[in-house]
């Protein structure tokens, strides 16, 4: 299966954001892109050239159906994507990752098109066992966890009812070029502004936590092969199926930038999971998807 999209006309909602923008990248020399996004947390400025900016809200629905004319796929990446944001304010990230994704839905449906959904690993909560894979059980730790497994549910339910042509992708540990800092960045980032700023690295907790840490372009690449696979109505684990502790990646970062920093640990996040790896035979075997970017490539592109 060829992970490319071409001459097609391209919704990608939250296209300002992180992942959003590598998407728009990808697609925007071969097909027709629109971007949707509200500025939340997106950089609307930053948009690549070529796109369309259309600024608005997954919430209101004439915004959305107007974004969804005449589309063929989209991507819908818009969500609050913070685990902690959704503890402190679950009212406001239910309406935005639940009820927008409703709104996406139903206009995608009227308009016939594709839909390739960002879920997460969140869905799983408490690994019973690793590596995981799409069958384990879903018992989510909160707010956000639970908004995407019933997103997930959501899309197959349109599937059964409408016929709607849709694909979840559950990501694990996303980092890359463009990832924001702030007290929501990803690990990877987070480590990487403090080695800029010459302070110490704080690993959460003992760091003898496992994370799989897999790149944006490897992302990118399950969006555009989920976008044009015929294994619909499905939920696919994107990752790299290799586990990385907190505690080594913290080393990893610091070796390769040759910083004389300190690693510390601080108390453990509440909630935080023992390991989450994921098992990504399906979507080997059924989007024909394949990890090309390892850590240690990953981490010296963005030291460099």
């Amino acid at each position: 299966m060829d992970a490319s999209l071409e001459g097609q006309t391209v919704l990608v909602t939250g296209g300002a954001g992180f992942i959003g923008r590598h998407l728009v990248e990808a697609l925007v020399d071969s097909n027709t892109v629109r971007v949707l996004d509200n500025g939340y947390s997106g950089q609307l400025d930053a948009v690549p050239d070529g796109a369309t900016l259309i600024e608005g809200d997954i919430r209101d629905p004439e915004t959305v159906a107007d974004a969804m004319a005449d589309v063929d796929v989209v991507f819908h990446q818009a969500a609050i994507v913070s685990v902690t944001e959704s503890v402190e304010r679950p009212n406001e990230t239910n309406d935005v990752n639940l009820t927008g994704t409703v709104e996406v839905l139903d206009a995608a449906r009227r308009a016939d098109a594709r839909v390739v959904f960002a879920s997460s690993a969140a869905i799983y909560g408490r690994p019973e066992s690793v590596p995981v894979a799409e069958t384990h059980p879903t018992e989510p730790l909160s707010p956000y966890g639970l908004q995407k497994l019933t997103a997930d549910r959501y899309l197959r339910l349109y599937a059964d009812l409408y016929g709607l042509e849709g694909v979840a992708l559950r990501y694990f540990n996303v980092y890359g070029p463009g990832q924001r800092g702030g007290p929501y960045s990803g690990v990877v980032t987070a480590f990487l502004n403090r080695i800029r700023a010459g302070e110490p690295l704080v690993v959460d907790g003992p760091g003898t936590q496992t994370r799989d840490f897999v790149h944006v372009e490897d992302v990118v690449q399950a969006n555009l092969r989920a976008a044009t696979t015929d294994a619909t109505v499905e939920a696919y684990n994107v990752g790299t199926g290799t586990a990385v502790t907190v505690r080594e990646l913290a080393e990893r970062v610091r070796d390769a930038a040759d910083a004389d920093v300190s690693i510390t640990h601080g108390p453990a996040r509440s909630g935080d999971v023992p390991d989450s790896v994921a098992d990504i035979s399906k979507a080997r075997a059924a989007l024909g998807y394949e990890p090309t970017v390892s850590l240690s490539a990953g981490l010296e592109a963005l030291l460099a």
